[in-house]
């Protein structure tokens, strides 16, 4: 038991649709209203004194607009209109003032564009500053929540704690989990719903806007677009399956021609490789002629200038024998000579 209470301490849950008994409860599960301004409330809810939609200052979309509380009385449109359009394209924007005085009442309704730029600053905004005061933000429950009461018939949200009239089950003071029985029996007869046991959240987790619910049809125009869509995507596709093969079958084209070019290079380099051998062989061929043929011519003048110097040398020597042997003849012939004259004288 102590577990489960310190477990439902941190567990809340938000109010989907607005009970002014309900919203004047810490934990959702009142069943008499506790002040005066809860009692007149609880009245304006009964009989229908409060229409929501008749405000005729109330112009745009409501699943795009928003609202900014807390704001500085000397915050001006101009101030908040560049704080919002960091989060998006601010499409309309209405600051609302003392229908007397003219002054600001310190809050406002911003209506964007898109849902999702909404959706944008309800998310980053809350809690931010503008003119040094920290501001709350919240979707249009004006025209969103149903059974909605505002603050000035003693209705509305939070609140602060002097006043003595807070109002939890929005996103500023949500209900916390209950720690005493619930009373489904008097609940269900006042028409507030039960808290949503098991199905708590966390006080870190941001409650979601309500998203536009789309009559028969916008869904059959949803489904359509949806179908067309489809069709374009089987188109798409198939268009993309044939170009694809198209493509395939310009590259293996290529692929073979390039094959193919490849071959015939190949080819021609064969045959450039055997002519190349061939002029090699016959080069070959003609310097081993040439050479053969320089070679005998060489034998030859060798041949022809051995000969010539061995007959130059036979000349020679025989030229020298023949000089040699006239001048024996000479030598012999003088000394026979002398004998003779030796001889004849006495």
């Amino acid at each position: 038991m102590e577990k489960m209470r310190a477990r439902n301490l941190n567990s809340v849950f938000y109010a989907d649709s607005y009970h002014p008994i309900q919203a004047g409860s810490i934990d959702g599960t009142d069943v008499l209203p506790h002040d005066n301004a809860i009692y007149r409330a609880y009245l304006c809810s009964s009989i229908g004194l409060y229409d929501p939609f008749g405000d005729p200052k109330i112009i745009g979309d409501p699943y795009c607009t928003l609202f900014v509380g807390r704001l500085s009385r000397l915050t001006s449109e101009d101030t908040l209109r560049k704080v919002m359009s960091k989060y998006g394209r601010v499409k309309n924007l209405r600051l609302v003032r003392d229908i007397v005085t003219g002054a600001s009442r310190g809050y406002a309704f911003v209506e964007f564009e898109t849902e999702r730029e909404m959706r944008r600053a309800y998310m980053d905004a809350h809690h931010s500053y503008i003119d040094d005061c920290e501001v709350i933000v919240d979707y249009n429950r004006q025209q969103l929540m149903p059974g909605w009461i505002p603050r000035r018939l003693g209705g509305g949200l939070s609140g602060k704690k002097e006043s003595g009239q807070l109002r939890f089950g929005g996103r500023e003071k949500p209900f916390r989990a209950p720690l005493k029985p619930i009373p489904y029996e008097e609940l269900k007869k006042l028409g507030i719903p039960p808290p949503p046991e098991g199905r708590y959240m966390s006080r870190f987790q941001v409650p979601s806007p309500p998203r536009r619910e789309r009559d028969l049809s916008d869904r059959e125009e949803g489904s359509h677009r949806r179908s067309s869509k489809d069709r374009n995507r089987t188109e798409d596709a198939l268009k993309s399956s044939a170009d694809t093969e198209e493509e395939h079958y310009r590259r293996s084209s290529s692929h073979r021609e390039d094959e193919d070019g490849h071959y015939r290079r190949s080819s021609s380099f064969r045959e450039d490789e055997e002519g190349h051998h061939r002029r090699s062989s016959s080069h070959r061929e003609d310097h081993s002629r040439r050479r053969g043929s320089s070679e005998r011519k060489e034998e030859k003048g060798s041949h022809y200038h051995h000969r010539s110097s061995s007959e130059k040398e036979h000349r020679y020597r025989s030229s020298e024998s023949e000089k040699h042997s006239h001048k024996r003849k000479e030598r012999d012939e003088h000394s026979h000579r002398r004998e003779k004259h030796s001889r004849r004288s006495p």
